[in-house]
């Protein structure tokens, strides 16, 4: 399968969705479009749940899998992607989410502005559709997507915010949600990639995935959802044990989404 750009998603999110896609988006993501026609036979899906864990890299999903389990098991697609430069956050999920490279975009630094261009959110809120954004305080997910009609969780804890994500699923009042978690990408700045402390928070992702797509299964089988184990970037180790991402090298570029179709 093809390493393509992370600038095919939101083009292939509004195509699942069966709404229109943004006029500055590449085009959709032929893998990810596939599998969703596939299961549902043509028919668009009615709700797309959006898992955003921080700084996970292809890489790191081949070296320690076992942590990656619950993920690996329940997603029918594993989808190669190469994410943008600079390799940073708010830069890797405004593409994501506009289908627009930074320089069309306007984010092409660590910096946190809110988005002046069409995003995917706002697309769907055309659309007559509702999205929602749980996150924590302070990272790019609360910061570049604000300003649109449209419901925001924020958060000081990944607790809280996974609690309310699942709080939301019970209620079933959205149809695109966005869950940021950011805790890998936290601790592995301080100890590393591959540390303990690092690997524990990478199995707490894959655990708060699993549990979502288990609520969803369980709760929505009236819907037709396309749930995404999605993030912005990798990372490397760098001197003292530390970890950073932000390069040109396949550590920190080379991400691998997961994805799959739950309900009719």
């Amino acid at each position: 399968m093809e390493r393509l750009s992370v600038n095919t998603l939101a083009a292939a999110y509004a195509q699942i969705l069966g709404i229109a896609p943004l006029s500055i988006s590449a085009p959709a993501n032929p893998y990810l479009c596939g599998m969703a026609h596939d299961a549902f036979r043509g028919k668009s899906a009615d709700r797309l749940f959006l898992y955003n864990p921080d700084a996970i890299g292809a890489w790191v999903v081949d070296k320690y899998a076992r942590f990656m389990r619950e993920v690996i098991e329940r997603c029918s697609l594993r989808l190669p992607l190469s994410t943008v430069m600079p390799s940073v956050t708010p830069v890797c999920f405004a593409t994501i989410y506009t289908g627009a490279q930074p320089e069309v975009h306007g984010i092409k630094k660590y910096e946190k502005p809110v988005l002046s261009v069409p995003t995917l959110f706002d697309a769907a809120i055309e659309a007559g559709k509702r999205p929602v954004i749980v996150s924590t305080t302070g990272n790019s997910m609360s910061k570049i997507f604000l300003e649109r009609n449209m419901d925001y969780f924020i958060f000081d804890t990944n607790e809280e915010v996974n609690a309310k994500a699942a709080e939301l699923i019970v209620k079933d009042e959205y149809d695109l949600y966005a869950v940021y978690n950011g805790n890998y990408d936290k601790v592995m700045h301080k100890t590393g990639p591959e540390s303990p402390e690092a690997l524990a928070e990478l199995r707490l992702n894959s655990h708060a995935f699993a549990t979502f797509d288990s609520m969803i299964s369980s709760l929505w089988k009236s819907h037709r959802t396309v749930v995404g184990f999605a993030m912005d970037h990798g990372c490397h180790e760098i001197d003292g044990g530390c970890g950073s991402h932000g390069l040109d090298m396949p550590e920190d570029i080379e991400i691998d989404h997961f994805y799959t179709a739950r309900g009719e």
